[in-house]
This record gives structure tokens, sequence and C-alpha cells, in this order.
């Protein structure tokens, strides 16, 4: 597990950045999305779940490093992770949060102050929108961007190693790129282990068990031309698909596409 410093700014500036802002929007319930939030501020995935589950949880990230790797946790019942924020509360600072009974969805609420619980440790996920700045910053075009639509997100047929009761498919999001981007792309993001790394699988769905890339499980749908291919990185996502199969009596989850805006810079999770 990776735990990335903020970078602090002088005193007196932590109301300037706008991850703050986003984060701020969010706890005044006026944010309806985090893309194009905050550009240059790392996002993350979000699964809650009490600590007796947790370190089952935490090995099964360790174990499946591509669609969970951590970014940072709380300590047990504490809402706040400094590591990822000065000002930042967990159950009030994403657009809206899914609360899991049973491995279903019985709430979809923009808090979760009501849920809330002294036994839940918080665990954040990178995202594959820190690896998207610097696909842009290449030129490499992002369908979904372009179309102001939520990312494609899909189940798959690749089984996650298991831990404790943590056991089910990864989840994969795609974007489509002609076959010389595709190259460049898994380049690029193979230098961001920490946000998911480089493609999973390039091409082919069907063989991964994806029916029909105009159906994806979770986002909304892109259009993939008769010259490009489509190109799947492993996503945070998976834990929902995990806290499904697993049945798990209770969870709290992100809605997929609505993140946690950290302090976290995109650059300081670079590699190479």
């Amino acid at each position: 597990m990776t735990i990335l410093a903020v970078d602090q700014p002088a005193h007196g500036g932590q109301a300037e950045l706008p991850s703050l802002r986003a984060r701020l929007a969010c706890r005044a319930g006026m944010a309806t999305t985090t893309a194009g939030v905050a550009n240059g501020f790392v996002q993350g995935n979000l699964a809650i779940l009490p600590e007796k589950l947790a370190a089952s949880f935490h090995r099964f990230c360790q174990l499946n490093p591509k669609p969970c790797p951590v970014i940072g946790m709380s300590d047990v019942g504490n809402p706040r992770i400094p590591a990822l924020g000065i000002d930042l509360d967990i159950r009030t600072d994403l657009p809206r949060y899914r609360v899991w009974r049973d491995g279903c969805v019985v709430e979809e609420p923009t808090d979760i102050l009501a849920h809330w619980r002294d036994d839940l440790i918080a665990f954040v996920l990178g995202c594959s929108f820190s690896f998207e700045e610097a696909l842009l910053a290449e030129d490499l075009p992002i369908r979904h961007i372009e179309r102001g639509v939520r990312v494609p997100m899909y189940r798959t047929n690749m089984a996650c190693a298991p831990a404790g009761p943590f056991a089910g498919p990864m989840v994969v999001s795609m974007r489509p790129f002609k076959p010389a981007d595709a190259i460049r792309a898994v380049q690029i993001t193979s230098r961001f282990p920490s946000v998911h790394g480089a493609p999973v699988h390039l091409g082919h769905p069907h063989s991964i068990g994806i029916a029909d890339l105009a159906k994806p499980d979770y986002g909304d749908p892109v259009p993939v031309e008769a010259d490009e291919i489509p190109v799947f990185w492993a996503c945070g996502v998976t834990p929902q698909a995990v806290i499904a199969a697993a049945k798990l009596p209770f969870a709290i989850t992100h809605a997929p596409g609505l993140m946690l805006v950290t302090d976290l810079r995109n650059k300081q999770l670079a590699v190479l």
C-alpha cells in the first residue's frame, strides 16, 4: 500500500485549492459530478467497511493491486484522512454514495452522516481520472470526456484473487483508441501503477465476458468507431462487484463515477 503526502499550500492558502472547493461543494449538497473537476488533483474510489472485515479487504487489495490500489485509509471510526486532505470528511465530501446491505444497494444518499459508525474504516483507491490527465496532455482523445458522460465500466469474467469473504469479478473501464494511440496509451498509463497502471486487455471484449459494449454495467456507453479498438483498464468499482457477490451485511461505497477529490496531485503518482 502506498500512502502519499499532500502538497501543503502556504498558510491561509488551503481554501484556494480547487480540490477543497470541490469537496466543499459536495459538503453543501451542490455537486453532481467530479468529472473534469479540480484538474490535476487525484480523485479516489471509496469503500467503507466494518473493522472486522477491514483486514480481509486490505489483503484483497494487496492481492489485486490493478483494480484496487490503496492510496489512503482512515483510522477506525475516524471520517478524516489527513494524508489525502487536511479539510476532508469522508462522510460528506462525495457527490453521492451507495449504502449496501446484504450485497444490495438500498440507498444512494448525498452524505452518510446517518450511516456512520464508530467501527467503520474507509479505504480510498486510485482512480483512472489521474492517468486521463496524462493521456490528454499527449493529445490522446478520451471519448467520454468529449461527450460529457461517465466512463463506461463493465463486469468481466476475470476473477480477482480472493481474500476472506472478498471474491468476485474484476470491473474494467473502457476507452476507445486507434491502434497507434492505444500503444501510446499503454506506455503512458504504465507510469501510473497506483491508479490502475497499464490496460488489462485490448480489443475482443467477448473474450473477457463483455457481451455488448453498448450496455455497460456502470457509467454511460460511448461509440467505438470502425478504425478503433476498445482498451480496458482495471477499475476501482471492482469492490462494488465483490461486495455484491459476497452479500456483505453492510458496506458503503461511492456511486460509480462520482469520486472523492483529494489534495494529492496527479504528478505525485507518476513513477517515471
